[in-house]
């Protein structure tokens, strides 16, 4: 190979050094460039990467010269995970970005059983209640203790039989509140592209409570 490579990644053309590219040689960037490439070329010779090229930028610069980015940070950090380059990782995962994504976030709702199919659930609730409307609404019950649980499960069965369905989280041992996990699960099902909000679910039959404590009603706009 020639010690001046040029890249294709995603589109975005690079040209930089094999040495570079190897620095970290237990990265799958480095053995991509080992021995034979294993790599397509495009029209023009280039190496392909069928991966972001705007990020790539940033994973180059780290090769360059250390600096761990500022900016893009969620986006390179996949690649840097793609690329299988540890040290960047590590640095990255010591971010406030990524560690608190990773560290508290993604650890607390970790401890809130089936948080990701309950929002799978809430998004096929809303799909199928748009039909030639403007917005949806899932009725959604947050308790954070088994005694808010025991609470809720009267409302909860007359809910039921008024044939309404309710997506119910909790409850969970760790420290954020009610108000997290709502933003929570605005912040996952907008990651999904979808326009929501949500405000409290105020009701009377069977709530021998505020259900504003504890039921709220998420509305998606369509359009």
């Amino acid at each position: 190979l020639s010690p001046i490579v040029e890249l294709n990644v995603g589109g975005e053309i690079y040209t930089t050094t094999l040495s570079t590219l190897k620095k970290h040689p237990g990265s799958k960037l480095a053995e991509m460039f080992t021995g034979q490439p294993k790599l397509r070329t495009d029209s023009e010779g280039r190496f392909f990467i069928d991966r972001p090229g705007t990020c790539f930028k940033y994973i180059l610069e780290y090769l360059r010269s250390n600096q761990v980015p500022t900016q893009c940070i969620q986006d390179v950090y996949k690649e840097a995970l793609f690329y299988d380059i540890e040290p960047l990782i590590k640095q990255l995962e010591d971010s406030p970005q990524i560690f608190g994504e990773l560290v508290a976030r993604k650890q607390f709702l970790a401890r809130v059983p089936n948080y990701s199919e309950n929002i799978e659930v809430m998004i096929r609730i809303a799909r199928a209640e748009a039909v030639a409307s403007r917005r949806s609404s899932v009725i959604v019950c947050v308790v954070r203790t088994e005694e808010d649980e025991a609470r809720c499960q009267d409302a909860l069965n007359s809910l039921d039989m008024d044939k309404k369905s309710v997506v119910k989280f909790g409850p969970w041992k760790a420290a954020p509140s009610i108000s997290d996990l709502l933003d929570c699960i605005q912040m996952d099902v907008e990651a999904k592209g979808y326009k929501i909000s949500f405000q409290p679910h105020v009701a009377g039959k069977g709530f021998r409570f505020k259900s504003h404590d504890f039921f709220y009603k998420f509305l998606f706009t369509w359009w």
